[in-house]
């Protein structure tokens, strides 16, 4: 794995779930667009970002489609990419992962090597400029055959060298994981670490499955893993982290205020919670927002926020957490 920059600021924020498509400034939608002769009805930013409450996680993923309309060239790309590395970096972010489907990305004949390339080269771009670390995660689909998913798995591990991660993303509730085995089973026969997006609009057996039949390392968002003992056991035993998003979480109804999302009991109870953005723009949002939303709500210090960074540079799939340059104040394993 070749990680990118230098030496992080201590105490720096880490990002381990965040979409590009998602996450990509209405300033420069509104760019491509012009640039690509597309006229927009609406002001960008309304296209863009979602209310603060959309019901359902159908309605959400509707506010990223012009972005992704958009992505569809390697310069678009390498741009969104680089932007989201320097967008880290004002966020007090030292390490972000960025995570995107490849093969939704070719409307226009990229092929998904060419996007992962496209991809990689902004990211290496804005490390450079930044000394953001970062590393990147291609995303499977639950609604696309097993064969997509497979052919995505075999990029990542051809791309091994820019590659962190492997995800399973979409809406459990209609589509299980299991018949995604395969791409999983590829990924993980080449060391490549998985994450899945899994107790987000399904319950806790759509973590169970994300655990126990693809093996993931990493659980994406899991809010509703906290009604089930048993799984909070299996969470804890083996350190598995759970990447959860507030403010993403209320707007696709996986929690219906922030007053009731687990992360405040769970990491009191001594699971690896880490916060992330999910979609920095589309949920309007960044981490220091996230954090303060959790101070305000729940009464967190700079304790549990430390807490959630050790967790996450732990779980990081491209952060050398054993290295001398680690944050201070931060250490592998449980805060």
């Amino acid at each position: 794995m070749t990680l990118t920059s230098s030496t992080p600021r201590p105490g720096g924020r880490f990002e381990l779930h965040c979409h590009l498509d998602g996450s990509v400034r209405p300033a420069t939608v509104a760019d491509l667009a012009r640039a690509q002769g597309i006229t927009l009805t609406r002001p960008a930013h309304t296209l863009v970002t979602a209310p603060a409450r959309c019901g359902s996680l159908t309605r959400f993923l509707t506010f990223i489609d012009l972005p992704l309309r958009l992505l569809q060239t390697p310069d678009a790309l390498r741009r969104a990419a680089r932007e989201l590395v320097e967008d880290w970096h004002a966020d007090g972010v030292v390490y972000g992962e960025a995570r995107f489907a490849p093969q939704l990305h070719g409307r226009r004949g990229l092929t998904l090597d060419e996007a992962v390339e496209a991809v990689a080269g902004g990211l290496a771009s804005g490390a450079a400029a930044t000394g953001v670390r970062t590393g990147l995660v291609l995303c499977c689909l639950r609604h696309q055959t097993p064969d997509e998913s497979v052919a995505v798995a075999e990029t990542a591990v051809r791309h091994r060298d820019v590659v962190a991660g492997l995800d399973l993303a979409g809406d459990e509730r209609l589509f299980p994981g299991a018949p995604h085995l395969p791409a999983f089973a590829v990924a993980q026969a080449a060391g490549l670490p998985c994450t899945v997006h899994a107790g987000e609009a399904a319950g806790p057996e759509s973590v169970w499955e994300a655990i126990d039949v693809l093996g993931a390392r990493r659980i994406g968002h899991g809010v509703r893993s906290a009604s089930d003992r048993a799984l909070l056991d299996r969470l804890g035993r083996e350190r598995i982290a759970l990447e959860m998003c507030p403010t993403s979480n209320v707007q696709t109804a996986a929690v219906p205020r922030l007053a009731d999302h687990p992360a405040h009991a769970l990491l009191a109870a001594g699971l690896n919670v880490t916060i992330s953005t999910d979609t920095r723009t589309t949920s309007g949002t960044t981490l220091r927002r996230e954090f303060g939303a959790l101070r305000e709500t729940f009464g967190w210090t700079a304790d549990e926020e430390t807490a959630c960074q050790a967790h996450a540079a732990a779980a990081a799939f491209a952060w050398p957490a054993a290295r001398p340059d680690f944050p201070q104040g931060m250490s592998r394993g449980t805060a």
